[in-house]
């Protein structure tokens, strides 16, 4: 029996086995502070690749060092950290996924007390391994320090470094590079009115908003070629009155069509402390198929889609290409299986090493 959750996808070329991703899920587990991927990576990563994930993308990756959410991110800044992606790279790719990897400048939300443990609020200090943030305007998100406002000259340096960390992961072996520009971190910065209030070609319209955007995957397609995909992660609403919102995301989703992009990853919120976010079961699926229809891009859903045959009612009926499942694949690595078994899909890519398990 078909189902549309495990037709594959070909995106350029690479073709992915199903429409059952794993979505950038944060760590903050590298103790070192160096950006290296660790033993824990390649287990939690590996393991979703086992679990019949059609692609498994790695979580937010600093393009720089000031780029990292919190010391303990990862990074691709270098090639010591490019080198130790690959054997992460070989473990998904092993287990029949394609190898995705989220780079990201987290702006004036860097520095920033790792998500889990007893840590406090706010900036991590310089003596503790902390930086200066920066921004596009000299605003700060509350309950953090506010940002040293790029220049345009800074801003082509960060586009630039995009570009390189682009070269290393692909060097490392991975199959899809997707661009942070979601949930307040620097890019989706620039998109919004709401931090970004510069006067210079980087600020003040929707189309000088979106340039440090469109400048990045340009760069980064020009450093990669034409056969790799490229995926963009917008927060396509902000939920706040005068913020970046659906009508701006379609007509950026449709710039980013016309400059090489192959899937619109379409997420929400982020820029704003304490939005009135209306938290539920596929709650940002109606922004990310007004995006898919609206601007005539591939769009991936996210967004508390955890049950099997939801997940399959939005991919037959054109909802959205592929759907993220995140926090269900932390409760359950396995949840593809399930899906699948849920959906009576005789799935050719289960482990044989479990198999007296579904016996």
């Amino acid at each position: 029996m078909t189902r549309a959750l495990f037709d594959p996808i070909t995106l350029r070329g690479t073709e992915i086995r199903n429409r059952i991703w794993i979505p950038p899920m944060c760590q903050y587990a590298v103790d070192a502070q160096d950006g290296v991927p660790t033993d824990w990576h390649l287990v939690h990563l590996g393991g979703l690749a086992r679990g019949g994930a059609g692609a498994v993308v790695v979580e937010a990756t600093g393009i720089v060092p000031e780029g990292r959410i919190s010391p303990q991110d990862l990074g691709l800044w270098n090639d010591t950290q490019r080198d130790a992606f690959r054997r992460i790279t070989a473990m998904i790719h092993s287990q029949g996924a394609k190898a995705g990897i989220q780079l990201a400048h987290a702006g004036r939300k860097a520095s920033t007390w790792r998500a889990w443990g007893e840590h406090p609020d706010g900036n991590v200090p310089a003596e503790q391994g902390g930086w200066q943030p920066v921004g596009p305007s000299a605003i700060a998100f509350p309950g953090l320090v506010e940002p040293t406002e790029l220049t345009a000259e800074d801003v082509q340096g960060v586009i630039r470094a995009f570009a390189a960390a682009a070269r290393r992961a692909v060097d490392a072996g991975f199959d899809l590079l997707e661009v942070h520009g979601a949930h307040g971190y620097l890019l989706h910065e620039f998109l919004s009115p709401l931090s970004n209030q510069r006067t210079d070609a980087y600020g003040g319209s929707l189309e000088n908003r979106s340039r440090a955007l469109l400048e990045t995957v340009d760069a980064m397609r020009a450093e990669v070629g034409d056969s790799v995909p490229i995926i963009v992660r917008l927060s396509a609403t902000e939920w706040t009155d005068g913020g970046f919102g659906p009508e701006d995301a379609v007509v950026v989703s449709g710039w980013l069509r016309e400059h090489g992009v192959d899937l619109v990853s379409v997420s929400t919120g982020g820029n704003v402390a304490n939005a009135d976010i209306p938290v539920g079961p596929g709650y940002q699926l109606a922004v990310a198929s007004q995006i898919k229809h609206g601007a005539g891009v591939p769009v991936a859903a996210v967004g508390m889609i955890d049950e099997p045959f939801q997940a399959e009612q939005i991919v037959a009926l054109g909802q959205a290409d592929v759907v993220l499942v995140g926090r269900e694949a932390l409760r359950d690595p396995n949840f593809p299986i399930r899906a699948a078994a849920a959906l009576r899909y005789d799935m050719p890519y289960r482990p044989s090493q479990y198999e007296r398990a579904y016996r």
